[in-house]
């Protein structure tokens, strides 16, 4: 037989398993674990996105790589009312959500061995994965390199961040573009938490003229329905930006088989032409908010930055990211350990706002001890 060295070895051990002990800690809360660990939407999917779901069932062909025009157009049109950005219908790409579209894409821009990929200091565990799937090399860094790898093709950027809800001014987004365009550089900006700012300005795509200087050459920018729209179960999302880039990336992923469901085409657009769900959702979200954080302050937690997205990144003083995790888990309560998102999350917990209104609550009660 002969030898080979399996893809997992080069990919560090998946986060969540690591919590299986502490899980079994908040298990014997006699009220039950309230699961503040993992960003999975709880609450419905609309009526009327189900209602096309449904009436899109009969879908007998292969649907195409590209997508259906009037979803492409509902995702241009959004893009444009909601966050003054104008892309054409023709460069939007539909992805089969967001976290397949972040670990392919150094593979399907064609970065390899000897390549370096710069991500955020703190991060996603999938950028850094991504970038090992490729074979290339991943490097954190938040601020921008005077001197530094021969070959950086990719720098990923996450506004609002995921885990800490940082958002990225668009003068530094305007700077890393800068920085990237010198250097032959594509910026891919994960944008899954556009709509949900709440303190401070909103959040700025990076394709915002303020950040282009009027093109999108070298940018793309990946979104996903899995938060805004409560679709994480539908994997809906789509790409867009650089004409050349989307078409290049189409031309892969036709080969590759990576196509978004017909159905599924269909309910994307109808939840990207209706807003009034999707505030109704961010209202949800930000009653939680409230309620968790205020909870968390009076019993001596300090929150950092969480001016957007759907987390608290929060801190006790005295104690490690995983002592946190075990002082919670002993109240019920599992969050993530900032160590999941890289060395210097490790004082850090994560703590995810999306559970039902009633496990807040029970969350509150027992932080008020």
């Amino acid at each position: 037989m002969v030898e080979r060295t399996p893809v997992s070895a080069r990919l560090p051990v998946f986060p969540w398993d690591q919590l299986v002990p502490y899980r079994q800690r908040a298990e014997r809360h006699p009220d039950g674990v309230v699961d503040l660990s993992v960003g999975t939407p709880v609450d419905p999917v609309a009526p009327s996105i189900r209602a096309a779901l449904a009436d899109a069932a009969d879908a007998p062909g292969y649907p195409t790589t590209l997508g259906r025009e009037r979803t492409r157009a509902a995702a241009a049109d959004w893009l444009s009312r909601r966050h003054g950005v104008d892309v054409d219908p023709g460069s939007v790409l539909p992805t089969i959500g967001s976290k397949e579209l972040v670990a392919w894409l150094p593979t399907l821009l064609g970065i390899g061995p000897g390549d370096t990929v710069i991500h955020p200091e703190l991060s996603y565990p999938t950028y850094d994965v991504g970038i090992r799937f490729a074979g290339a090399e991943p490097l954190r860094a938040d601020s921008l390199l005077s001197s530094g790898p021969a070959r950086v093709p990719l720098v990923w950027v996450n506004s609002p961040a995921n885990p800490s809800g940082r958002v990225l001014p668009p003068e530094h987004l305007a700077k890393v573009v800068a920085w990237a365009r010198e250097r032959g550089a594509v910026v891919a900006s994960d944008e899954c938490y556009l709509e949900l700012g709440w303190e401070g300005p909103d959040p700025r795509s990076i394709l915002h003229p303020s950040v282009t200087g009027g093109s999108t050459e070298g940018l793309l920018a990946v979104h996903s329905l899995s938060k805004r729209s409560n679709l994480a179960g539908y994997r809906a999302g789509f790409v867009t930006g650089d004409p050349e880039l989307v078409g290049e990336l189409l031309a892969v992923r036709k080969h590759a088989g990576m196509i978004m469901p017909d159905p599924v085409q269909v309910a994307m657009g109808a939840a990207l032409a209706d807003d009034a769900h999707a505030e109704e959702q961010k209202e949800r979200y930000r009653e939680r908010r409230t309620r968790l954080r205020a909870a968390m302050e009076n019993a001596g937690w300090q929150i950092d930055h969480s001016e957007a997205g759907l987390y608290l990144w929060a801190h006790k003083p005295g104690l490690g990211a995983w002592e946190a995790c075990g002082e919670l888990a002993d109240q019920g309560i599992i969050v993530a350990p900032g160590e999941f998102y890289g060395p210097s999350g490790k004082n850090h917990v994560r703590v995810a706002l999306t559970a039902s209104d009633e496990r807040i609550g029970a969350a509150v009660q027992r932080l008020r001890g």
